[in-house]
């Protein structure tokens, strides 16, 4: 029963991580259900997601892009160094600390992404960040997404619209790039003893099913709906971890 559970949770992370993130916090309690501690948990999480990435990532592809002046490559290149890093820190020390501070990240990336699509005066289509300030952005996020990972999907989406891109472009990109910053975490968690295969492979394997089904809604989806839904999601997001925090 428990495993179907985990199946039923892998769908619904990959789906909601194609259209706009926060799929680890479905997978987390999940996962903790098992009887996994919170660190196990989240290690095993970001193992059993990474193929679900992957497979939305290249589902979407097309839709990839740079932003201004700032190239692809190097968003690709900035997202694997902070994924490292952010996953040696969380060899090192207790994630507990991260824990707490992501339903404040996650309020201000959904409130930064529902001001930029909804409440920008018309007309105003100018690039709010520059492209320092978008390869600063996407380094602490992917800092952070080695790190823990929840909401990275929205924070990407937020900074992304915010220097330029379309929602559904950016969507796209930041599916591309969730995995590129998991991958260098991964190989670090692959050899750890918190690391539950039986579990990961199962997870893994309903996040692939929901993040296909994900990336064809991506491209079918109307934008406007879109961004009413991402925000909904964040809003959710944001209520659920400030009334029980992981």
């Amino acid at each position: 029963m428990l495993f179907i559970l985990i199946l039923v949770a892998g769908l619904w992370a990959g789906l909601q991580n194609s259209l706009a993130g926060g799929g680890s916090f479905v997978t987390l309690p999940a996962l903790m259900l098992t009887g996994m501690t919170p660190l196990a948990a989240n290690i095993t999480s970001t193992v059993a997601l990474f193929p679900g990435q992957v497979t939305t990532g290249l589902a979407g592809r097309k839709l990839v892009t740079g932003v201004g002046r700032l190239p692809f490559w190097a968003l690709f290149a900035i997202s694997i160094l902070g994924g490292a890093l952010g996953g040696l820190l969380l060899l090192k020390t207790s994630p507990t600390v991260f824990a707490r501070l992501v339903p404040w990240l996650v309020m201000f990336a959904t409130a930064l992404f529902a001001w930029g699509s909804f409440f920008r005066k018309q007309g105003e289509t100018g690039v709010h960040l520059g492209p320092i300030a978008t390869a600063l952005a996407q380094f602490l996020i992917a800092i952070y997404g080695g790190y823990f990972g929840g909401g990275i999907g929205i924070l990407m989406i937020a900074a992304l619209t915010m220097a330029g891109l379309s929602t559904r472009n950016a969507g796209a990109t930041k599916n591309v790039l969730a995995g590129v910053m998991n991958a260098s975490a991964v190989v670090l968690f692959l050899t750890s003893p918190q690391l539950h295969w039986l579990q990961a492979i199962t997870l893994g394997a309903g996040a692939i099913a929901g993040g296909l089904l994900g990336s064809w809604a991506l491209h079918r989806v109307n934008e406007k709906l879109l961004r009413i839904a991402i925000v909904g999601i964040g809003a959710a997001l944001t209520i659920a971890l400030f009334v029980r925090p992981l």
